[in-house]
């Protein structure tokens, strides 16, 4: 079996809001084989540089687009081709939007090969830790407390044990910012895991005094609080709160997430497998998580492209306590797949179909396709 051809198809809605949501666009990647065999990849980029990245012509010999690199090959040759991907884009890649696009790419390789074998990618990858993960839904803040609280209540109606929320507008005022926190602990009530998501809003001696004075809501974690680069801060955060650290989600290279884990002590790894080189590189920086005693979780706030690939990754892995399920409704996050991913009872199935086990509706790519 030989890749034929690479696709980068950029989805967009027709009106976007100004605001952190990555529900609103998305890189669909198409890899398409000799046998007839179709992958589905995504990439959590922006949208626009991940496909140029993938489809730049050749410059020299460690500058050419991704494309060019893996069309004639094997998709069995999973850990050649990302090595071969990497070693590609050397000079204008290594971390960001190159590894980010390798995602894309990477995700469709083990659709195919799950697809030509069969079975589910997790099998694939050594797993069967678990068949389900408990799924916390994942939404940005609301317009007010009454909406944030109305989110939160109905997030618990639709059976999720944990709720995560963030983002706009936490780090303008930091009563207003307790608020929130209270509102969500009041909406989920005491059986229900409040989780925050900060949005890289303070420093870290503010980081340091929020998380003392959100204490009394008994949150789960407090989420990505600092700028992804204070590395010292982070660290001078996990030593003083008493709270879970969590971050990652913005990393997108091995080195980076030794960085955060060796130098910032985090408490848990956000790993998003659309961002840091697919399913390939997301499992060895989870086993490095698993080295140091850490949780792994998944950072995903896409589509179901995202959250199935992610399940197989927590499916593969011994450390994996919850699965982020973006709770957004966009068209893109909710319609994309046939069979969108379900909640019940809290909790979500690992896929058990060929390849990652998503089947896209056609109808819904083409009517949020931009042409380029």
């Amino acid at each position: 079996m030989k890749i034929t051809n690479v696709e980068a198809i950029v989805l967009s809605l027709p009106e976007k809001r100004e605001r952190t949501d990555g529900t609103q666009d998305m890189l669909l990647v198409k890899v398409t084989t000799d046998s007839g065999i179709v992958g589905y990849g995504e990439v959590d980029s922006s949208p626009l540089v991940a496909k140029s990245v993938i489809d730049a012509p050749v410059s020299h010999t460690i500058s050419r687009g991704l494309r060019h690199l893996v069309i004639g090959q094997d998709p069995f040759a999973y850990e050649y081709l990302w090595d071969r991907m990497y070693q590609g884009c050397l000079y204008h890649g290594r971390r960001g939007a190159a590894i980010q696009a390798m995602s894309g790419i990477d995700l469709a390789l083990w659709d195919i090969m799950g697809k030509a074998l069969g079975m589910p990618v997790y099998k694939l990858l050594g797993g069967g830790f678990r068949k389900e993960v408990r799924a916390y839904a994942s939404a940005l803040f609301g317009d007010d407390l009454a909406h944030t609280s109305d989110k939160v209540k109905r997030y618990v109606d639709d059976g999720f044990t944990a709720v995560k929320m963030g983002w706009e507008p936490m780090g303008r005022d930091p009563d207003y910012d307790v608020q929130l926190v209270k509102t969500m602990r009041e909406a989920a009530g005491p059986k229900v895991d409040v989780l925050v998501d900060a949005g890289l809003c303070w420093d870290a001696k503010t980081a340091i005094r929020m998380a003392r004075r959100f204490e009394d809501y008994d949150i789960f974690w407090l989420e990505e609080p600092l700028h992804p680069d204070n590395l010292e801060g982070y660290r001078r955060l996990s030593e003083a709160a008493s709270v879970r650290i969590a971050a990652g989600e913005e990393e997108s290279s091995r080195a980076s997430f030794v960085d955060l884990m060796d130098r910032g002590k985090i408490d848990v790894v956000q790993v998003d497998v659309t961002r840091v080189g697919g399913l390939t590189e997301a499992k060895k920086i989870a086993y490095l998580a698993h080295d140091r005693g850490l949780p792994c979780v998944n950072h995903s706030f896409t589509t179901d492209i995202n959250i199935a690939a992610s399940l197989h990754l927590l499916a593969s892995i011994p450390n994996a306590p919850l699965l982020e399920f973006c709770a957004e409704e966009s068209p893109l996050r909710t319609q994309l797949a046939r069979e969108p991913i379900q909640v019940l009872d809290g909790m979500v199935r690992v896929p058990e179909g060929p390849g990652l086990g998503v089947e896209l509706n056609e109808e819904v790519i083409e009517r949020y396709r931009v042409r380029t």
